[in-house]
């Protein structure tokens, strides 16, 4: 749908007698205004490179050419970025993200496959100007993490985090065999749609069981000596959330109810429309064959993604957080698939 059409649209006499219809299609109509804005003000940024290019040329400036490849690499990312935006159009898409991995066959070194894949989201997050939080936080039981989860904060943080669900799998020569064997790991990651307090889950009281015990996790001597983490089971779906990254119970208890209503929201959604949610197709079993993207440290160094087929050979790279590629060849992929 164009601006002009919902211009047209929101004059009509009868646009406000359906309220949550007609905020839906103003923020569309907001959304639509800003990214066209955005879609000219990059071509007048073209134009101008190109003209000062063929000035530059014709007086064979180097130091204004060298300036101008840099702009063009800029504005480069920056087209990149508004196209990648473009293909995020469901509802959901521009909401903050509640990311939560899980360590699955592999034991300590799945655990520690954990505290890796942590390590690499939340530089990712940073690398973006997203920020983050940690909800909840289970240690392994030599090294590593069981499970954790945590917020990610920010512009369409859902709509790109989502292209992680499904199993990641490491391969490498483990650190904690005596023997230096080589060892496959895998763990779980999902992202859900963090919703906030103008849409409505109908939640009752006499359907949670609430939990609260004692945190664990890191913290050294500022770990809770109290027993404020909270734990909530929704006893008809059988889904159970905690939070224990705060001292208080009460916002331990707010940031877990949020978390849930996160999670009843997406199944909400799932169940509405079966073939609604692509991505979480990914959710697979934690086990060989499942994975959506595989990171081989030895015997060579090489990530690839399996259902774009993307190849990076810099594996560091991407587990300091680099994962912008995977990320946009996915949602093209998925973009072409409906299109």
């Amino acid at each position: 749908m164009r601006v002009k059409d919902l211009d047209i649209l929101s004059a009509k006499k009868d646009f406000w007698d359906d309220p949550e219809k007609a905020r839906s299609l103003l923020q569309k109509k907001t959304k639509l205004s800003e990214s066209l804005e955005r879609w000219k003000r990059f071509s007048g940024r073209i134009r101008e490179t190109e003209n000062l290019w063929s000035m530059a040329s014709e007086e064979n400036d180097q130091g204004l050419l060298l300036d101008l490849e840099a702009d063009l690499a800029r504005l480069s990312a920056e087209v990149r970025e508004e196209e990648l935006k473009m293909m995020l159009a469901s509802e959901q898409d521009p909401m903050n993200a509640i990311m939560s991995i899980h360590a699955g066959a592999g034991g300590t070194e799945a655990q520690d496959w954990v505290e890796m894949l942590l390590r690499m989201y939340l530089r990712w997050a940073e690398k973006r100007n997203f920020k983050t939080a940690i909800i909840d936080y289970l240690p392994g039981d030599e090294a590593g993490v069981k499970s954790v989860s945590f917020t990610v904060e920010g512009e369409y943080a859902y709509g790109y985090a989502k292209a992680e669900i499904g199993i990641h799998r490491l391969v490498r020569i483990s650190p904690f065999d005596a023997g230096a064997r080589r060892h496959t790991s895998f763990a779980s990651v999902f992202v859900y749609p963090e919703i906030d307090d103008e849409i409505k889950i109908d939640i009752r009281d006499d359907d949670l069981r609430i939990d609260t015990f004692r945190s664990g996790g890191k913290g050294g001597q500022h770990v809770n000596k109290t027993d404020s983490a909270v734990r909530i089971t929704h006893l008809p779906t059988g889904i159970v959330v905690q939070c224990q990254n705060e001292r208080s119970q009460h916002k331990n208890k707010s940031m877990a109810m949020k978390y849930l209503k996160s999670r009843l929201y997406e199944r909400e959604l799932q169940q509405k429309n079966e073939k609604l949610d692509e991505e979480n197709k990914q959710k697979k079993d934690i086990a060989w064959g499942s994975q959506i993207r595989s990171y081989v440290l030895h015997p060579y160094k090489l990530v690839k993604d399996h259902r774009t087929n993307l190849e990076i050979g810099n594996a560091q790279k991407v587990l300091d957080g680099e994962i912008d590629d995977f990320i946009q060849a996915y949602l093209m992929a998925v973009s072409n698939r409906k299109s």
